[in-house]
């Protein structure tokens, strides 16, 4: 069981690492917040309050910055990485000879690894070994809202029922709810299949296509995140909630998203490095598009949806042209 008087410490000091780090320190557990942009951190540490990602969320008194990675991993058993999923692997190897015995490790790193079509619990067994416990948070859950502390859920996954718990209860106040779920493969799937769709939504709303197209896409969407999570041996039921379903219709559906503004932006014409300047954040799901692709390839799970949107990001396809080409396939069984 979780001693929340010991000091968790949050490596990444983004929207979404911040705002994890300030519900941890909600519950007035010790929260150290780390990032690899010293002039940011100082500044962080200046204002409480991360000004250039989640303006107006001030940091409670339980929540430290701290400049030096080596003190923070120092001081604390449990360790949260919310890094960008191509940075995981290189922050890992950056901590493991900081961490201490008996340290716990959970990410809210979403996506397949470029380079290995890994999932991030892969990746980190690869850095770190099969000892350490280890745990992914995900969920429908914006980074700005958690901060405000509006009424979320979220799920906590992990093999070690009792690090999920722990992690879950250190986490959870009145406003916010964690639940916990063994199943690490498809909530990591639904994780990264999620910010795909949401791009193909972005483009289908910024066509002008409307409810009915959307609504089409998220759930045929959902039915392709089953068939690749069922593949790579995750089970059915998970994709029916939070990190499924539930995080699926809200990157969808809200302009908060970064992955359903690319798609808006894509629509409108403008390329994606323009569009990457003007949301000003990594857009994931431009990364897991071409990950996503690559593995279904090489499983051969079928999944048009995500095949258009790899064309469009990565081979010029046009929009339109996507849209018509997944309405012309051959009529077939729902299921």
């Amino acid at each position: 069981m979780t001693d929340h008087r010991k000091p968790i410490a949050v490596i990444g000091a983004g929207s979404w690492g911040t705002a994890l780090a300030i519900q941890f320190a909600r519950t007035a557990r010790p929260t150290l917040l780390w990032g690899h942009e010293t002039d940011h951190i100082e500044k962080l540490k200046r204002e409480r309050v991360n000004g250039a990602f989640l303006p107006g969320a001030k940091f409670p008194d339980a929540l430290q910055v701290e400049p030096s990675l080596s003190r923070a991993l120092g001081a604390a058993t449990d360790v949260l990485i919310a890094v960008p999923s191509h940075a995981f692997r290189e922050v890992l190897k950056r901590v493991k000879p900081l961490l201490l015995p008996g340290a716990r490790l959970c990410w809210a790193t979403k996506g397949f690894e470029m380079d290995t079509g890994k999932l991030p619990h892969e990746v980190a067994t690869d850095v770190l070994g099969d000892e350490i416990p280890k745990a992914m948070l995900s969920g429908p859950t914006f980074a700005s809202e958690v901060g405000r502390g509006l009424p979320t859920a979220m799920t906590v996954a992990s093999e070690d029922e009792a690090f999920a718990h722990d992690i879950a209860a250190t986490i959870s106040t009145e406003q916010f709810r964690a639940y916990t779920t063994t199943d690490v493969i498809g909530v990591e799937v639904g994780a990264a299949v999620k910010n795909v769709m949401a791009i193909g939504a972005g483009i289908c709303d910024g066509l002008g296509f409307g409810a009915n197209t959307r609504v089409a896409l998220i759930t045929r969407g959902l039915y392709e995140m089953t068939r690749l999570g069922l593949a790579l041996g995750a089970r059915a039921d998970t994709f029916m909630g939070l990190a499924g379903m539930g995080d699926l219709v809200l990157t969808c559906t809200d302009d908060q998203s970064r992955n359903r503004r690319m798609g808006l932006a894509l629509a409108a014409g403008k390329g994606i490095e323009a569009a990457q300047r003007e949301i000003g954040q990594v857009v994931e799901g431009v990364h897991a598009a071409r990950a996503v692709w690559e593995v279904a390839q090489r499983l051969e799970v079928d999944m048009p949806i995500t095949e258009e949107i790899y064309r469009v990001l990565y081979e010029n396809r046009d929009p339109k042209n996507a849209v018509a080409i997944l309405m012309g396939r051959e009529l077939r069984r729902e299921y």
